[in-house]
């Protein structure tokens, strides 16, 4: 007997809800409301009826934000039966609806989990690299954004040290640099590149790496990279990597 696929919710890269019984295509122009609804219970830690209502319709009377849930479920329940659960005053996503931020979640609980090591550990699928639910702009999800990115970022720099203890340097470096792609000037992700090349016993890549961060950093913000960073050299190059003051941008050199 062949089970059908799980329902299906996305948010990274954009909303899709995509049913068990026709996994392949996702369900086409659902109303605004109803795409809301879901995302914010598939975002929920609070299923609490009157929560949900007033963060999905803030700035409508109560009763008014209470009958728009209503009709924002009766027509979820009309195109996609079964997703949602209802429970006195509290609504949840049903139990066998995937969702990908939950596994996103999982994925970096896993990583951050010191009783767990690199062997076995792997890299995020693409589709949990997305952002979430980009040119939505209501409150509630400004905030689950943000929190979602600094998890990844935090997570894919302790997988790139992970990845590296276990000896698998490819993917540590491929760990880092998905970080830094995430976040350009953040310094710990490009430390997290430099001691994989030190790891691996490159360390002209760990120094072309640091001196394109360094310059970056000069130009965009006038500053200079911090002790931690430049200590990771000063071990190998000492008088090279001393601390030195920032460029300032535009500024000539003597």
């Amino acid at each position: 007997m062949t089970l059908a696929p799980p329902t299906r919710v996305t948010l990274l890269d954009g909303f899709a809800l995509w049913l068990g019984d026709d996994a392949a295509v996702p369900l086409r122009d659902l109303p605004r409301a109803v795409q809301r609804l879901v995302a914010r219970l598939s975002l929920s830690h609070c299923p609490d009826r009157n929560v949900i209502a007033g963060q999905l319709w803030p700035d409508v009377p109560e009763d008014h934000a209470h009958g728009s849930l209503r009709s924002a479920l009766w027509r979820l329940r009309r195109v996609a039966p079964g997703t949602v659960e209802v429970s006195g005053g509290s609504l949840s996503l049903s139990a066998g609806v995937c969702v990908d931020v939950r596994e996103l979640e999982t994925w970096a609980s896993r990583v951050l989990d010191p009783q767990v090591r690199g062997d076995d550990l792997a890299l995020p699928g693409e589709a949990l690299r997305g952002v979430l639910l980009p040119g939505w702009d209501e409150e509630w999800v400004l905030l689950e954004r943000e929190r979602l990115r600094q998890l990844r970022m935090h997570a894919l720099e302790a997988l790139a040290d992970e990845l590296v203890v276990a000896g698998r340097f490819g993917e540590a470096v491929e760990a880092a640099y998905a970080a830094v792609h995430e976040e350009p000037l953040r310094e710990s992700a490009h430390r997290a590149v430099v001691r994989v090349h030190l790891a691996e016993g490159n360390t002209a890549e760990a120094c072309r790496a640091y001196e394109a961060f360094r310059d970056v950093l000069a130009d965009t913000l006038g500053v200079a990279p911090t002790h931690s960073m430049t200590g990771l050299l000063a071990r190998v190059r000492p008088q090279a990597y001393a601390v030195a003051p920032a460029r300032v941008p535009g500024a000539r050199e003597g």
